[in-house]
């Protein structure tokens, strides 16, 4: 390299992302995930780490493979498993990555129940993550504080030192809300340290969450009517306020249940009252109309009325 002069053309960038395919890995992931502006300028940034160190490297610089190993924090369903897979995709084109596939564990996929149980299962799951990405979700349920003796500290040191010996087949990204993340690091400073891309996902606002469902109802051929956006868009604002809201996972199972009230309404519109003779049409079987939103509504507005009256 010393040899070669400084103006010697070393290719665009914008080439390598296409001619890679992280462009178009990048382009799905803007598709895919409404909002989440900073966890896509993130996933971004590690990208354009990844393409300059793959041009570095065809024109012979000396080059280290970085620090893969991620933590995102966040609350449930904003996105961390999509985003995982993605990367995983992305760090394949890369070259980065054997395979780039997912492999999901909780604790009781890592941890066992009685003394030399814990390192099988988790030597087996690392083994299934390798060549991708071992995604531990709530990670901080590996640690008890509270138990000097409890198995999952035999699961994290096998973690550390597959994180440390064999970064170069395997991502490890730990999951959960951030501040039991960051209370786990602080009990785990080994961790902390292995980790290099720490990324937050916010929680999504109503008109973020209303977007979402539009794009399950079309990836799913159904159409909501016009109509329907307000009355969905005040049941999620009321839905936010209670317990156990997980984003896009409530949003989910929200259009699961208009879904099934459509189902209903159309089931009685033409099976039962016999309308149009029994024959319904293609929009009729695509149709999710307010009256399909308002019964979610009504059923938190009726649970709350009922809590002031036996409160």
């Amino acid at each position: 390299m010393e040899n070669m002069p400084d103006e010697t053309p070393a290719g665009t960038v914008e080439e390598f992302m296409f001619k890679e395919g992280v462009q178009d890995q990048l382009d799905k992931l803007d598709q895919e995930l409404v909002g989440l502006r900073p966890v896509k300028k993130r996933v971004k940034e590690i990208a354009a780490l990844l393409v300059l160190d793959k041009m570095r490297r065809k024109l012979g610089f000396e080059t280290a493979v970085p620090s893969l190993h991620m933590c995102f924090t966040g609350a449930p369903g904003t996105g961390k498993t999509t985003v995982a897979v993605r990367m995983g995709q992305v760090l394949a084109k890369m070259g980065y990555s054997r395979q780039g596939h997912v492999v999901l564990a909780t604790r009781d996929d890592l941890v066992g129940q009685y003394v030399g149980h814990t390192a099988p299962k988790t030597k087996e799951m690392v083994k299934k993550a390798m060549g991708g990405i071992l995604l531990v979700d709530e990670a901080y349920y590996l640690y008890n504080a509270a138990n000097d003796r409890d198995y999952g500290q035999e699961s994290i040191e096998i973690l550390l030192n597959v994180m440390e010996n064999q970064q170069d087949d395997l991502v490890v990204a730990l999951a959960g809300y951030k501040d039991r993340m960051d209370r786990f690091f602080t009990y785990i400073p080994g961790m902390m340290s292995r980790i290099g891309n720490h990324v937050d996902f916010p929680n999504y606002d109503a008109d973020e969450l209303v977007q979402i469902a539009a794009v399950m109802a079309h990836q799913l051929e159904y159409d909501i009517d016009d109509t329907a956006y307000p009355v969905f868009k005040e049941y999620i604002a009321k839905r936010m306020e209670l317990p156990y809201f997980s984003n896009a996972r409530t949003v989910r199972n929200a259009m699961d249940r208009a879904r099934m009230n459509s189902a209903i309404r159309t089931f009685e519109r033409f099976a039962i009252n016999g309308e149009n003779g029994g024959l319904c049409t293609v929009q009729d079987l695509k149709d999710i109309t307010a009256s399909d939103f308002q019964v979610l509504l009504d059923d938190i507005v009726n649970a709350d009325a009922s809590k002031r009256i036996f409160s």
